[in-house]
């Protein structure tokens, strides 16, 4: 081990009460960040699911539509008009809107209903564990997540419930498909949706656009726009964007995940800044002694550096242990915890940086030691 990496280590590990203060106050830290900015990623993913999964290379929305889950209502007629465009290959109506699921034991819960056509596109319930998507083309067939069973006073296939004085049963279950909202969603086909809704026969949410192999997606979206009125053509990546947008800084739960993070990365700092100014105050007379031996500020500033770095990595390890086992505990909850490579990768910079930083205190005291105080000695 090089002599400036085995004195930061030996400094650093000397005063193991000092040690656990600095460990703790990088965790805490640490740990904070990651769960608010897992909390970010998994509330991004959940906002956008939906649009995520489905069939379609182009939205046709109603106008001023702020996200997925803002339902209005489209003519029929605005679908024969795209079809009609060039380059289109399909145009999938979708219905969507809230409805009342009154359970067999005869209370209620507001659902979500999602009716499509998975035949001919749409949005098809993913994830399967029981069942079938052909099963909801039977008469009354829905599908749900087993997440909101106890919601729905259900148990698993061939229960019922009702929405709308009619019967619904479970021919389909998921596993994982959850609204941000805790709304339960209930798949559909599309025909009994708006039954379950009391949508009119002419009417549809959206209508998902298919394009041909080779169309122009660019062009074809201009063209469908030019001949349709009261309506808004997205590509897939524009809805999801504006559906992210609107849940996270249109209602300011972005900017609080952020702000949480931020007093995380803030609290954290401070912690070990505080113990590191400690800590060389403690040794400021060893520290003088290497000035006297004729050691530089560099490499003094090196062996506080390596100190920092040293506590960053304990750390990050522990932190990073305990963030794994937030994300296996959240994994089903209402909104997981999300850890991807590059939040693991970028933790670890920013708890370098953090460290790095908290370091600067105990440099300038360093850098304003005069060796003659050894002397004095």
């Amino acid at each position: 081990m090089p002599l400036i990496v085995l004195l930061a280590s030996r400094n650093l590990f000397h005063d193991r009460v000092r040690l656990v203060t600095t460990v703790i106050g990088i965790v805490f830290s640490v740990i904070l960040v990651t769960v608010q900015i897992g909390l970010y990623l998994g509330f991004e993913r959940m906002v956008t699911t939906m649009v995520d999964h489905a069939d379609a290379d182009l939205w046709i929305v109603p106008k001023g539509t702020r996200n997925f889950e803002d339902p209005s209502l489209l003519d029929d007629r605005q679908r024969f008009r795209a079809l009609s465009i060039a380059g289109v290959a399909d145009v999938a109506p979708l219905v969507l809107g809230f409805a009342e699921w009154r359970r067999p034991d005869g209370g209620s819960t507001p659902v979500f209903v999602v009716g499509s056509d998975p035949r001919s596109g749409g949005i098809a319930p993913w994830n399967l564990v029981e069942g079938s998507v052909d099963a909801l083309a039977a008469p009354f067939a829905v599908a749900v997540d087993r997440t909101y069973f106890s919601r729905l006073g259900v148990t698993g296939l061939g229960d019922t419930g009702e929405m709308r004085d009619q019967k619904a049963r479970i021919v389909a279950v998921t596993s994982g498909i959850r609204s941000f909202t805790t709304t339960p969603y209930v798949f559909a086909a599309f025909d009994r949706a708006r039954g379950y809704m009391g949508t009119p026969a002419d009417r549809a949410t959206y209508f998902l656009v298919r394009l041909a192999t080779d169309a122009d997606v660019t062009g074809v979206r201009d063209r469908i726009r030019a001949n349709i009125a009261d309506a808004e053509v997205l590509t897939t990546a524009e809805f999801r964007e504006r559906s992210r947008s609107f849940w996270l800084f249109g209602t300011g739960a972005g900017a609080a995940l952020f702000g949480g993070a931020l007093l995380g990365i803030v609290v954290g700092t401070v912690i070990v800044a505080q113990t590191l100014y400690s800590s060389t105050k403690d040794h400021i007379a060893e520290f003088a002694t290497l000035r006297a031996i004729g050691s530089s500020t560099r490499y003094i500033v090196e062996v506080i550096l390596w100190q920092a770095l040293l506590s960053a990595v304990v750390g990050f390890l522990l932190a990073t242990a305990v963030g794994v086992a937030i994300v296996i505990a959240t994994a089903d909850s209402a909104l997981p915890v999300v850890m991807t490579p590059g939040l693991v990768l970028g933790l670890l910079v920013l708890t370098v940086l953090m460290c790095a930083v908290s370091a600067i205190a105990a440099i300038r005291e360093v850098v304003r030691i005069d060796p003659a105080t050894v002397l004095g000695r």
